[in-house]
């Protein structure tokens, strides 16, 4: 587990909580050496702070996820507005704390991403036992793969636990909030933009025509949904 936050004292706590819950943990000071340290090794997760020296959080996160790595992000800032909270999202990010935070609520979200990451590395967890298809589209819990039309897809970890969930329930119209629960478990801090999000970067992947989805449509008034076009064919594409 790596943790990159310049604050020497913020760095010193986050390091001390985390080796207290069992975690072996590498502090590095500055955006490169982060992503010095990942591409070293394969951590689980990055607690990664946005403002840092030689490169911010903002940009460490855009090479990771251009190079296709799959480690969890936890993202902490001192910037605390919803464009700040859905651009790190967007580049792809797990979760988004600011400061000041509570270390124990820092941990509990370590814990949950932690999960995630071993039970999509197929240590535990539904679907394991084969893909998910939904029309053309193949959603595999296990090796975390995605294929749209028999050409794999690159999600990142929040994207794809959204589309297994939606792709094991097809036709199921799911509400923001328990797509948010998906995400980050029922957490009253947490926008429901964070979805909205979420769905716009899939369909961006998955449709052909993004502004036109034919995939994961929009029940106005309720969520979103993911059905086969195919059999879909006769009602009208959500936007």
């Amino acid at each position: 587990m790596i943790v990159a936050e310049d604050d020497a004292k913020q760095a010193e706590l986050v390091r001390r909580y985390l080796e207290r819950e069992g975690h072996a943990v590498t502090v590095v000071a500055d955006g490169l050496a982060a992503l010095e340290q990942v591409r070293q090794g394969t951590p689980d997760l990055l607690v990664l702070d946005v403002m840092m020296p030689r490169a911010d959080g903002l940009d460490v996160i855009r090479v990771l996820r251009s190079e296709e790595r799959e480690l969890a992000v936890l993202m902490l800032t001192a910037r605390a507005t919803e464009d700040d909270l859905l651009l790190g999202l967007d580049l792809g990010a797990d979760d988004y704390m600011t400061k000041p935070y509570s270390p124990r609520e820092l941990m509990a979200r370590v814990r949950t991403l932690l999960r995630r990451t071993h039970r999509r590395a197929g240590e535990g967890g539904p679907g394991e036992g084969g893909v998910l298809r939904v029309g053309a589209l193949a959603v595999d819990p296990v090796r975390h793969e995605v294929a749209a039309d028999g050409v794999r897809i690159e999600c990142t970890p929040g994207e794809f636990r959204l589309l297994a969930a939606m792709a094991a329930e097809p036709d199921r119209v799911f509400t923001r909030e328990q797509l948010l629960a998906e995400l980050h478990g029922f957490d009253r801090y947490i926008s429901s933009r964070t979805v909205d999000v979420h769905i716009m970067n899939l369909r961006k992947k998955i449709e052909h025509a993004p502004r036109r989805p034919v995939r994961l449509l929009t029940v106005f008034g309720v969520g979103y949904k993911l059905t086969d076009p195919v059999k879909g064919a006769s009602r009208a594409p959500g936007r």
